[in-house]
């Protein structure tokens, strides 16, 4: 490739990944996304491609909605409960994240939501919400027309409304939150661990059958506790916990001698956590370890 067609493929590649991220709600398949679109890119007679962002952008959103189509299929016999790969968002790894509403669109929950949506609709809705196409842009890149554009960003919004996550808790707060959660369980204190949970909480847990996890979501403050404290019960000592940036939002994230355990998010609204989102496969958290060597 030449240096110019190189350069200006790397000025889209942080971009590129966002959106192919949000499109698919795993970063190992975002990574190979981009790939695919910059070996396709590598080949293009470029002389014909009068914006490289949209031809880019393009081409990676077609490709997203077709693997979306293969992915349904797998995670249809996924083992227990499928959730997003968790990414750290505090270096801009998926874009600019300023506004409340910015950083809700990449939380997992929401991700999980957007699962609920055909590859076309996400498209739109990905395109529209979080990178601010006009819907006349979009129905060019998906061949659509733009009412029909409108009519399937309409309905997007309709299915995951009713459910978008809502978080009104600084980050002040959401710390001091963990910090105590922190000493409630690791001192298995199941009491204090219901005062900070939501009477009708739910604890969702990742493990793809590859390690020990709740294959089925777990309600209620008791049991969600006494899960959370079954889940950490082992010697304290080889646990290392940290609060970091996850996905635009404070997370737990633990190790044992190095390695990422589990990153675990929560949903919290006003002093209370309403939702826990564990993910425990390694596969899933093969991107953020490897981004975990680099920072750390």
């Amino acid at each position: 490739m030449d240096i110019g067609g190189l350069s200006e493929f790397e000025r889209q590649r942080r971009r590129l990944f966002a959106l192919a991220y949000r499109m698919l709600g795993s970063a190992s398949e975002a990574e190979d996304a981009v790939q695919e679109v910059y070996l396709r890119w590598d080949g293009a007679d470029r002389a014909e491609i009068r914006s490289a962002e949209a031809w880019l952008t393009t081409v990676l959103v077609n490709q997203c909605r077709s693997w979306l189509d293969s992915a349904r299929a797998r995670r249809e016999t996924y083992v227990g409960e499928w959730l997003p790969e968790p990414v750290r968002t505090g270096d801009g790894e998926l874009g600019p994240l300023e506004s409340a509403q910015q950083r809700e669109s990449v939380s997992l929950a929401f991700l999980a939501l957007l699962e609920r949506l055909t590859p076309t609709e996400r498209a739109v809705f990905v395109l529209r919400e979080a990178f601010g196409y006009t819907h006349r842009e979009i129905a060019d890149m998906l061949r659509l027309s733009e009412a029909n554009s409108q009519q399937l960003y309409r309905r997007a919004g309709q299915r995951v409304r009713d459910e978008r996550p809502r978080f009104d808790a600084t980050p002040e707060r959401v710390r001091e939150l963990l910090d105590r959660f922190l000493f409630a369980a690791r001192s298995g204190d199941v009491t204090a661990l219901e005062r900070m949970f939501a009477t009708d909480i739910v604890a969702r847990a990742d493990g793809g059958g590859k390690v020990t996890a709740a294959r089925r979501p777990i309600a209620g403050a008791n049991r969600v506790a006494r899960y959370l404290t079954g889940l950490l019960d082992r010697d304290i000592s080889e646990l290392e916990f940290s609060v970091e940036e996850v996905n635009g939002a404070l997370a737990l994230v633990v190790r044992v001698t190095g390695v990422v355990l589990v990153v675990a998010a929560f949903d919290v609204s006003g002093d209370l956590v309403h939702a826990v989102r564990l993910i425990l496969n390694p596969d899933k958290l093969d991107y953020f370890a490897r981004t975990d060597k680099t920072s750390r």
